[in-house]
């Protein structure tokens, strides 16, 4: 534990800031896997309704700094490659 009270403030805004990441990543996480086991089963609308929603838990993860801008671009653009071979 921190002696330092400024140390104290850090861990504090450490803390809230890793478990507000946890929600925005799990997010897009499990948005990605919902969109690929739509693609995967077939249906189209399902899976293009999937596919936009977890483009846009990337696009939110990487605005809050969550994911690295590359990072999102890269598994958005994988995402699309699996939803337009489906087709």
């Amino acid at each position: 534990m921190a002696n330092i009270k400024s140390q104290i403030k850090r861990n504090r805004q450490n803390k809230k800031r890793r478990d507000l990441n946890r929600v925005f990543r799990g997010r897009a996480r499990t948005a990605l896997r919902k969109a690929r086991v739509a693609i995967a089963s077939g249906n189209v609308e399902e899976a293009r309704e999937a596919t936009h929603v977890a483009t846009k838990a990337l696009d939110k993860a990487a605005a809050k700094g969550v994911f690295h801008k590359n990072k999102a671009a890269r598994q958005k653009s994988r995402l699309m490659q699996h939803f337009n071979n489906m087709k």
